[in-house]
């Protein structure tokens, strides 16, 4: 026997942001989207697929065409038992009510209802008439007050129509909502009809199972990204009769200087690409005055993120890092990295991170060549400051509501985006966690298995499940 699960049909006016309820709550930016009222014309079906099941269905409808006309004939068959499907049989075939027909099919076959308004426009007469034939369909159903700007002079208003024929009824930006924000309206559903609650309840555990895994492989490769960048190292060989004079060896430096730096780049790049698929987004804009659009070694970047210098230097001797770091870190920098030399002839030093080398350039001799070796990095604020920004990254991914493409930035009245807050998510940790990260950043320097990476892999997850809910709001850049 197939298991029963919730079927949604997403009613209301053309472009009351139907579809970017549907897009949000499936975690489906593919949807079609047009800011154009009246653009959907027939019912499409959007299951939410887990583990290869589908867990629930919610339905993109078209908006009423002849509501007035619908009321009429409800309120002259109100005796009929199942109403939805009457009309349904009674207009199909007539082009008069084709969208109508289209509309009332899947509530005609036992779907539940979900009425999105935008609560920032005055109700309407046609409002009532379609409030009131839905009353009269008598299936389960919520309201959602889809706000598309600041404007709540009406919300009241809308609550008390709304309250009288609707079992639920709910505040929710379809263009802002976060994860947090998505499940609380999956389990207010639960209140629109008693017999509903166990399917809603599969649901909604499968929903948050899901979550959980996909925290963990944001951590996974987080995780990945730390060890690959922080051993990462390029190293180029050239013979010895092209770096006679100053100028070809500031050439290769250059060079290698440069393939290094965009190395680092590169791993970042990969690994915001397996979180943003990650969390299923395919439309995806960053604001050209975010941190994440910044070069991750620029100086707003190590600016904003990362430790301050004392956390840092708390943290790497409490940690008994490796002694040359904390020789750095004890002189603040002075040291001029001495204490972290690895060997050969420096040659130079590479990038600048909160006052500090970012890497060394060594270069060692042999029969008629030179062999130039950049890396790993040894910077010890670095490391910070690159997982402050994965992790940033990885809050915009969480809560990026796949229905965000229909929002008009440029509305002076729009609903604001979230508080930019420009310090990073690793300062808030406890002195014990930052220790325990030092120690695992020390042992990938060395390229080695750490015996630090499960409990760093619980702090990653810590921060991961603390960015997908509410407190989100003042601590991102979104």
């Amino acid at each position: 026997m197939t298991e029963e699960i919730p079927r949604l049909a997403i009613m209301g006016n053309p472009n009351a942001g139907k579809s970017s309820v549907v897009a949000t709550l499936t975690e489906n930016d593919r949807i079609a989207i047009d800011k154009r009222s009246g653009t959907t014309t027939k019912s499409d079906v959007y299951p939410v697929v887990i583990d290869g099941r589908t867990v629930i269905e919610f339905i993109d409808t078209p908006g009423f065409q002849n509501p007035n006309a619908i009321l009429e004939w409800f309120q002259a068959h109100e005796d009929t038992p199942n109403l939805a499907r009457a009309f349904v049989e009674a207009h199909r075939g007539d082009p008069i009510y084709a969208h109508d027909v289209e509309l009332m099919e899947p509530v005609a076959q036992g779907a539940g209802i979900i009425l999105v308004v935008d609560g920032s426009k005055r109700i309407k007469e046609k409002d009532r008439v379609e409030i009131e034939l839905l009353r009269l369909i008598g299936r389960p159903r919520m309201a959602i007050l889809n706000n598309l700007t600041r404007q709540d002079r009406y919300i009241n208003q809308w609550r008390d129509v709304l309250s009288k024929a609707f079992n639920s009824v709910r505040e929710f930006n379809a263009h802002r909502a976060t994860y947090d924000e998505r499940m609380r309206l999956l389990n207010a559903l639960k209140s629109i009809d008693q017999r509903w609650e166990p399917m809603l309840e599969r649901a909604i555990d499968a929903f948050a199972h899901d979550w959980e895994r996909r925290i963990d492989q944001a951590v996974s490769t987080i995780l990945d990204l730390l060890k690959q960048a922080l051993s990462y190292r390029v190293s180029k060989t050239v013979k010895s009769s092209k770096v006679i004079f100053q100028s070809g060896r500031d050439r290769v430096k250059a060079e290698i200087t440069a393939e290094f730096e965009d190395g680092l780049r590169r791993l970042e790049l990969e690994a915001r690409e397996h979180i943003r698929a990650n969390f299923r987004h395919n439309v995806w804009d960053i604001p050209p005055d975010s941190l994440l659009s910044q070069d991750l070694l620029s100086e707003e970047v190590s600016e904003a993120l990362g430790l301050s210098r004392r956390q840092l230097a708390m943290a790497g001797v409490a940690a008994g890092a490796a002694s040359g770091v904390t020789l750095d870190l004890a002189l603040a920098g002075h040291s001029l990295g001495a204490g972290a030399f690895l060997g050969g002839v420096v040659g130079g030093v590479l990038g600048v991170v909160g006052g500090k080398a970012l890497a060394k350039l060594n270069i060692e001799r042999a029969p008629n060549t030179q062999v130039y070796t950049i890396g790993p990095v040894s910077n010890p604020r670095f490391p910070f400051v690159l997982l402050d920004r994965i992790i940033l990254y990885s809050a915009r991914a969480m809560n990026w509501a796949h229905g965000r493409q229909a929002a008009d930035e440029d509305d002076p009245n729009r609903v604001p985006d979230r508080e930019i807050r420009p310090k990073g998510f690793t300062e808030e940790l406890s002195a014990q966690d930052q220790r325990e990260l030092v120690r695992f950043f020390n042992d990938a320097r060395r390229g080695r298995q750490s015996s630090h990476e499960a409990a760093c892999g619980d702090i990653l997850k810590g921060l991961l499940r603390g960015v997908s809910l509410s407190e989100i709001d003042s601590r991102s850049d979104l």
